[in-house]
């Protein structure tokens, strides 16, 4: 398992090179599928689970959300079963997943002022590239693409982000998402981390998880990045700040 242990860099402290970006609930408006997809698969298997509690986990890897939603018992015994008919149900819900705001403007912002983007998604590849193909630009503004299928522990865990981040430094890397589980991911790769409100998350939770900045979209990134070169908040009295 990949884990840091670094002391975070403060806001401000670098300017990011590198923007790793979340899919589901930042890029694209699946969150509330993936949701249901999940109820329907618990009640698939008489597994009574609300809605509201499976909201809080998406994000999370499906590797733990059964245990967290459920419990170890019912991941013992239906784990495997549940992970297989989630994206069965969630096939079902895929007319109703869109483009986040603001996302195609984003990748293309972040783009032009000469940022590297990767994609670190916990959906297997399969369901990231469909997700992917809702995005107009993913395959032009994109440097790589790295998937739940190419790590061995998924968010909250740090791997997904430290195997997206590659070679590149930690200092001059920053976490876009939108679930504390993406903010918590990215402190336990010693990452900052941008969050968006677009995953249903509060903007007092996604900063008592960790987050350096919290906005309202993606488009407020775009426009941010256009503005500054960055998606980090500018430094108080800053041009642009």
């Amino acid at each position: 398992m990949i884990r840091a242990h670094l002391e975070m860099p403060s806001v401000g402290e670098m300017s990011p090179t590198t923007v790793i970006l979340d899919l589901d609930g930042t890029l694209v408006d699946s969150v509330y599928a993936h949701t249901l997809a999940w109820r329907a698969a618990f009640r698939d298997l008489g597994v009574a689970v609300p809605a509201y509690r499976l909201h809080r986990l998406i994000g999370m890897g499906g590797d733990r959300l059964v245990t967290e939603a459920a419990g170890q018992r019912v991941e013992d015994a239906l784990g495997d079963e549940l992970r297989a008919r989630h994206p069965q149900h969630l096939d079902e819900l895929f007319g109703h997943v869109t483009v986040a705001d603001g996302a195609p403007e984003l990748l293309e912002a972040l783009h032009d002022v000469g940022l590297r983007v990767v994609l670190a998604s916990s959906s297997d590849a399969e369901l990231t590239r469909r997700l992917l193909d809702l995005v107009e630009g993913s395959d032009a503004f994109l440097d790589d693409v790295v998937t739940g299928s190419d790590a061995s522990r998924s968010k909250p865990d740090g791997e997904l982000l430290l195997r997206a981040l590659g070679s590149q430094d930690r200092e001059g890397a920053v976490v876009v998402g939108d679930a504390v589980w993406d903010v918590h991911a990215a402190h336990d790769a010693a990452l900052r981390s941008v969050a968006v409100l677009t995953g249903g998350f509060s903007e007092a939770e996604l900063y008592d998880a960790g987050a350096d900045d919290v906005v309202a979209t993606a488009r407020s990134l775009a426009e941010r990045a256009r503005d500054t070169g960055s998606v980090l908040r500018p430094p108080a009295g800053s041009v642009g700040a």
